[in-house]
């Protein structure tokens, strides 16, 4: 479904994406992991074409998007979420859904979507996207326009951040019932295990690179080790 092929990509003479070869089949749900700085929303970006590769192609269902723009890839099928969703002032839940949804729905059908991701319909359909409503509502909300735009690979860049512990708890639950429900390919930027945890698959990104690809249990068992070995290595040092 997507391949990515030898990306490279500098900023200010950093090497931010160093030679990334990865492949991302149908129906799955990916997650991307690593330390800040590891080139993991930079990584994302490009596949949304947010940013360009200096070199390299990614090619998305067999064709070459490489050089394609934002309009063109969400029309192929590609959606972005960012990590803080943005809030329009003087537009209502439900016009929000329809334009997600690039067609004509009824308030029944806006009001069945919210329910699926857990928000009380009748409370927020009619609502305004402003700042009445905290992180945690918003980012159900851009789910629930996710799930209407029924597209073929969803990109979530760090969802749980800005938000609070109870929020955090009901969004694990929203992205469960995600996989069980909604076709297409999702990839999600986390550091939190239980995200990892329902991953299909974990790929762990360090200094621009892939450092391993693997199940929740292998990515988690080989983070854990590598903390225990800097703690033990800051320790020794303080002696």
């Amino acid at each position: 479904m997507l391949e990515l092929r030898n990306i490279c990509f500098t900023r200010d003479n950093k090497k931010i994406l160093d030679n990334i070869n990865l492949k991302i089949d149908n129906n799955k749900f990916i997650a991307i992991t690593g330390p800040n700085g590891s080139g993991k929303s930079t990584l994302v970006k490009m596949i949304m074409g947010i940013e360009k590769p200096d070199s390299g192609e990614i090619i998305f269902e067999g064709k070459d998007i490489t050089n394609l723009e934002i309009n063109e890839r969400a029309k192929l099928g590609i959606s972005f979420a960012f990590q803080q969703p943005v809030r329009f002032k003087g537009i209502t839940v439900y016009d929000l859904l329809k334009i997600a949804a690039g067609k004509r729905i009824t308030k029944k059908e806006a009001c069945d979507t919210l329910s699926q991701v857990g928000l009380c319909a009748k409370e927020y359909v009619d609502r305004e996207v402003s700042a009445s409503l905290s992180g945690g509502e918003l980012k159900r909300i851009e789910i629930a326009s996710v799930v209407l735009r029924k597209a073929k690979l969803t990109i979530f860049d760090e969802p749980e951040a800005g938000i609070d512990l109870w929020s955090f708890n009901n969004l694990i639950e929203v992205f469960e019932n995600l996989i069980k429900t909604v076709k297409g390919t999702t990839i999600i930027i986390s550091h939190q295990e239980r995200i990892l945890n329902i991953a299909d698959e974990i790929i762990l990104m360090k200094r621009g690179k892939i450092e391993k690809i693997g199940s929740s249990e292998e990515i988690l068992e080989k983070t854990i080790k590598e903390n225990i070995r800097c703690c033990k290595k800051l320790k020794e040092g303080e002696k």
